[in-house]
């Protein structure tokens, strides 16, 4: 069984940084972990990624010492459970907002008796079953991650209820969804969505849990991990490869690209 070193660095008060990963190509999640990133978010929610090929990414991510999560596209129990069979170092779960939610999340992602996840051990998770099933649903359980999306207003306002929540690791912010939420979506940084966000972590951090959000920029990350944010998703691969392109052409050129119509 794989030891998940996400989890350690979490319980250890370390701060975690990782991208999101909708490219297909192996390769580029295995040179996440080896430039040094703590985790990837494997996106099956709005990425194109089927599970076959998440699975062969947790392989190239965790062949790199990466820990990867996968993104399920919403809060179905069939959904977390081939996430997590999968072999991957936890589940996220998107649009949580109330505390049923969260429970029904837990009680998909964990084996009995806290949850009520389908056992299936010759999966990569378990190995294939070719160390023996003793102790599997035991150890899967301690190891893999939970980590929940609030993403709306309905989720600050049950937040309290939320982060009670045994079994869930990671209360992730998403500042998009936010905005779009507070009716002005995309103004990540308005104020009415930032003091959402700061009010939100003083609470989960408070509940013991750890802090997450987005960012995709340096400053704006930096801020955040600051305010005591300890899971920051940085960019995403194809963004990353974007700029870096753009900023190629623009050194080459001294121009950037323009819209093509």
């Amino acid at each position: 069984m794989r030891i998940n070193q996400l989890r350690r660095k979490l319980q250890r008060g370390e701060t975690v940084v990782g991208p999101f990963m909708n490219c297909s190509y192996p390769a580029f999640i295995e040179i996440v972990g080896l430039a040094g990133f703590d985790f990837a978010i494997i996106d099956t929610e709005h990425g194109p990624l089927s599970i076959e090929t998440a699975e062969d990414l947790c392989r190239a991510g965790q062949l790199a010492e990466l820990d990867p999560i996968v993104r399920v596209s919403s809060n179905e129990p069939h959904l977390i459970q081939r996430a997590l069979d999968i072999g991957s170092a936890g589940v996220q779960i998107p649009q949580i907002e109330t505390r049923s939610q969260a429970e029904a999340a837990v009680r998909a992602a964990k084996y009995a008796p806290l949850g009520m996840r389908g056992i299936s051990l010759l999966t990569r998770a378990g190995d294939y079953a070719v160390y023996g099933t003793e102790g599997i649903t035991d150890g899967l359980n301690a190891e893999q991650l939970v980590i929940i999306h609030i993403e709306g207003i309905e989720g600050l306002r049950n937040l309290d209820d939320i982060v009670d929540v045994a079994g869930v690791d990671v209360v992730f912010l998403g500042p998009y969804d936010l905005s779009q939420s507070f009716g002005i979506p995309g103004q990540v940084n308005d104020p009415r969505v930032v003091q959402g966000m700061e009010e939100a972590v003083v609470k989960i951090r408070a509940a013991g849990k750890a802090a997450g959000t987005f960012a995709s920029d340096p400053e704006t990350a930096r801020r955040w991990m600051d305010l005591g944010v300890q899971y920051l998703s940085y960019g995403v691969d194809v963004g990353i490869f974007a700029g870096a392109c753009r900023g190629l052409v623009k050194g080459l050129k001294g121009t950037v690209p323009k819209r093509h119509r």
